[in-house]
């Protein structure tokens, strides 16, 4: 019998444990070719496993969608589009992905897992849009599929975590951008974001400097710094927004979420934000730790009232 490659039996395992809590499609991204790509035999995915289950990529070359539907019986018509976090260096893919998935679905969201090609000048002729037009078509694709999957395409968000949530920033501010051909009409502009412990801005005073210099380069030039720098892109059409993050987080100085914070309401669009006294960095959601394990819950009720 021929052994199956530990892609596949990953994703067979996604399959199985989905039952639990949904049902799950695995999908790519780019069935008919990434666009902007670079042909690299030398350079391959590396995927981590913990009892069997996918929790770490790495050199991401082929991005798919995971996509996590709660029961029907449960189904809100809302869904939401993962981002990992991992500073462009890498995803967390289980407790900043599955974990979330499940927390998703047992709210009646459907969770939609990204894994987004992590920036490479080996891979890509522009490494700092390669996430960008992943998390784009991920968000067209949800909404391509709205019917099937009984989504209601008015109501897709995205949630992104530390650097995931500088790319859920990113394509909330940059959702017009034109970084790859698209083939139809279908927005890329998310309905919502949540924002948890989210990069957002690339000031040197308040940056991740892993996730700057893993999208933009070591020595990028001010146009570049400026333009993802999300707090600078924010404008009334920025969809609205909840944020997390925790004072004493010191990898990513709460300051980022803060400023875009203040951004979203100086253009009057709905945000709220959540400074927790501790909790550090990459919590997930936080299970009985502290006060910032409230915030899965408060989100739930901000999606409630904003009508998700």
């Amino acid at each position: 019998m021929k052994p199956i490659s530990k892609l596949a039996f990953s994703l067979l395992f996604i399959m199985t444990i989905s039952t639990a809590y949904g049902q799950v499609k695995v999908l790519k991204v780019w069935p008919d070719g990434i666009p902007g790509a670079i042909k690299n035999d030398s350079y391959s995915e590396k995927e981590t496993l913990t009892d069997n289950r996918p929790t770490r990529y790495e050199k991401v070359t082929d991005p798919t969608i995971s996509v996590f539907l709660p029961p029907a019986d449960r189904a809100t018509g809302t869904a939401v589009v993962i981002c990992p976090g991992g500073g462009y260096g890498a995803l967390a893919f289980g407790h900043e992905g599955n974990d979330i998935a499940k927390w998703l679905n047992d709210n009646g969201i459907a969770g939609i897992i990204l894994k987004y090609r992590l920036p490479s000048d080996l891979i890509m002729k522009d490494k700092s849009t390669g996430p960008l037009s992943d998390a784009q078509e991920a968000i067209r694709i949800v909404r391509r599929n709205a019917a099937e999957w009984k989504i209601n395409p008015r109501r897709v968000g995205i949630i992104g975590f530390s650097a995931g949530g500088h790319l859920a920033s990113t394509v909330s501010t940059h959702y017009n951008d034109i970084v790859y051909p698209v083939k139809d009409t279908v927005s890329a502009r998310p309905d919502f974001s949540l924002l948890i412990y989210p990069v957002i801005s690339f000031d040197t005073t308040i940056y991740h400097s892993g996730s700057r210099r893993n999208l933009i380069g070591p020595k990028p030039s001010e146009e570049q710094v400026k333009r993802f720098s999300n707090e600078l892109q924010v404008n009334e059409k920025t969809p609205p927004a909840f944020l997390v993050h925790s004072a004493d987080d010191k990898a990513v100085p709460p300051k980022n979420s803060i400023v875009y914070f203040e951004a979203l309401k100086r253009n009057n669009v709905n945000a709220e934000l959540h400074v927790f006294e501790s909790g550090g960095h990459g919590y997930g959601l936080s299970s009985g730790k502290g006060t910032q394990s409230a915030w899965p819950d408060l989100c739930i009720k901000w999606l409630k009232q904003r009508g998700f």
